[in-house]
């Protein structure tokens, strides 16, 4: 006997008691159980009918005082069937105000992190964010002293959702008020004291913040917990990984920040990126190789690192698990000489 089968007999002991056995209230109680069963099971209102219809005939019930009567029931388990449609309403209705306030946040996101890349004559810039939902817990952010210095600094919420726009969103307007020549290791000194007295105390931010140098070709750099940074060196054709220590920003008003630097010859290039791409899940549910990422930048690396980001970018979409995504941001200095 199959589960569907025991549903009728079930119903059939309802209408029996509450009709033939004057147990009528018995018979309501076990209406609601009955109610909460066909529907955990997706049963529609329409087969409850038809099952009833059919259980009048098979029992015979002719008279029509009885087959009036033998309506409460059915009117019973279909009152719960209105309870779920009227909850499955509200529920569109509040899922269709969040996607309204998220498409509201989603714009004012993208206008408040914008940020310009400037075209200058020693170093080329390439850039690309990409959320996973709406709004983004990622961010790039680069400022041009126009003194031959520019800040930059490539950031990931620990966190979804508006509350982690949010937090960018701070983060972005501080780095903005920093001073001119601020180094690295100051600068995220003063954004982690931002973050940890005004973010969720449950949300931390990575970040790879960076002074490069036109003149010289030197890079001052920090970082906030967040992912390597990779260089790519054309006189040898070969990757380099830096990375500095530090924690990541909110956890410790305390918390200080190693500062190294490097130097990018003609044609080198600099890559920082989210964990969204070092992370990223591939349709076999694996993780991307890092050493595929390089390929990737290698097979384009004459090209202008706006390219190489796009390119990079659409292949990692091919790869990707289309379930499990994660925000994405890729950036790249190169220096032209």
């Amino acid at each position: 006997m199959t589960y569907v089968d025991d549903l009728a007999n079930e119903y059939k002991d309802i209408m029996t008691k509450y009709l033939f056995n004057d147990q009528q209230y018995e018979a309501i109680e076990m209406c609601h159980t009955f109610s909460d069963k066909v529907i955990q099971i997706d049963t529609s209102p329409e087969e409850i009918v038809t099952l009833h219809m059919d259980l009048i005939e098979e029992m015979s019930i002719k008279d029509g005082e009885l087959i009036h009567s033998s309506l409460n029931i059915l009117q019973e388990v279909l009152i719960a069937f209105g309870f779920t449609y009227r909850d499955y309403k509200a529920m569109l209705a509040k899922l269709e105000t969040h996607d309204k306030e998220l498409d509201v946040a989603s714009s004012l996101q993208e206008t408040m992190l914008k940020t310009p890349i400037p075209v200058l004559d020693s170093l080329e810039i390439g850039a690309i964010s990409v959320p996973a939902g709406k709004v983004s817990g990622d961010y790039f952010n680069i400022i041009n002293h126009e003194n031959a210095l520019l800040s930059f600094g490539v950031a990931d919420v620990i966190g979804k959702g508006i509350p982690a726009a949010i937090a960018m969103s701070m983060v972005k307007f501080a780095m903005d008020f920093q001073g001119a020549t601020i180094n690295p290791s100051e600068s995220l000194q003063k954004l982690n004291r931002v973050v940890e007295r005004n973010v969720n105390q449950n949300m931390f931010i990575t970040m790879f913040y960076g002074l490069y140098d036109l003149k010289t070709g030197t890079l001052d750099y920090s970082s906030a917990g967040h992912e390597p940074g990779l260089i790519y060196r054309s006189a040898t054709n070969e990757f380099e990984e830096i990375d500095a220590k530090g924690i990541v920003l909110g956890v410790t008003d305390s918390a200080e920040y190693e500062q190294r630097r490097v130097t990018l010859e003609k044609d080198d290039m600099l890559i920082v990126c989210t964990d969204g791409v070092t992370e990223l899940r591939k349709h076999d549910d694996t993780f991307i190789d890092l050493n595929d990422i390089k390929d990737m930048i290698y097979e384009t690396k004459d090209h202008h690192p706006q390219d190489i980001v796009q390119y990079v970018y659409e292949s990692l979409t091919r790869m990707q698990h289309a379930n499990k995504k994660d925000d994405l941001t890729l950036f790249i200095l190169k220096n032209t000489g």
